[in-house]
């Protein structure tokens, strides 16, 4: 199977969390895209999604799903998004799309995270895949200092040669060199330095289930 096929496979499977009346968390990228297009056929079961994402907010709203805002909605069942990694406690990396400070938010709102992924992404040590940092601009040099003193290399993501601008107005700092053996704590030490807005390690809002989508099929993992 290709990995578009596997995308679509988890996209479908994912649907089996999603309870009928409920408001749907949904994250962002092109597997979570297979599962917003799996959720059109049940569209009419649910009462809409909270999405974290410009892109997957316009992906919904085209197929006739109700889009509420993360203010509107105390408490949410399931979150379903990808990560670019997952260990084998749940935790992972997030933000290749560079939503990783709403996919956090809206994480962070729902009761379970049910991660959506090809089995590329299941890995022992989180940091083979660049660690994606939101930052706020004047704090972007000093920060990759501050990666820089821990082994990493931090460089500021471009888009059509320019900074890439997030959803929220900030920067991306993209990591590789590192090594991450204690998600939580790192999680928890990245998050306290001024200027940074989201660290895309998901160890606090880490998954409870994955769904790995592979040549014989979807492979379910509880954590």
């Amino acid at each position: 199977m290709t990995q578009d096929e596997l995308k679509t496979l988890v996209g479908q499977a994912a649907l089996q969390y999603v309870k009928p009346g409920t408001i749907v968390g949904v994250g962002t990228g092109s597997t979570v895209n297979k599962f917003i297009d799996a959720l059109a056929s049940m569209k009419d079961q649910i009462a809409g999604a909270v999405s974290s994402s410009v892109a997957s907010t316009e992906r919904l709203q085209a197929l006739g799903i109700k889009v509420f805002d993360a203010t509107e909605v105390d408490e949410l069942a399931v979150y379903i998004d990808g990560a670019d990694e997952i260990d084998h406690a749940g935790n992972m990396v997030k933000g290749g799309g560079a939503a990783l400070t709403r996919e956090k938010i809206v994480a962070a709102q729902s009761r379970q995270f049910v991660c959506i992924a090809d089995e590329s992404k299941l890995v022992q040590t989180l940091g083979g895949f660049a660690l994606p940092v939101e930052v706020i601009p004047m704090a972007a040099r000093r920060i990759a200092r501050q990666f820089a003193a821990m082994g990493g290399a931090a460089t500021l993501r471009l888009k059509d040669g320019a900074p890439l601008v997030t959803d929220n107005g900030q920067q991306i700092l993209d990591v590789t060199g590192l090594k991450i053996t204690d998600p939580l704590a790192f999680e928890t030490l990245v998050s306290q330095w001024p200027g940074v807005v989201t660290v895309g390690v998901f160890a606090f809002q880490k998954a409870s289930v994955c769904l790995l989508g592979a040549p014989g099929g979807v492979k379910t993992l509880v954590f």
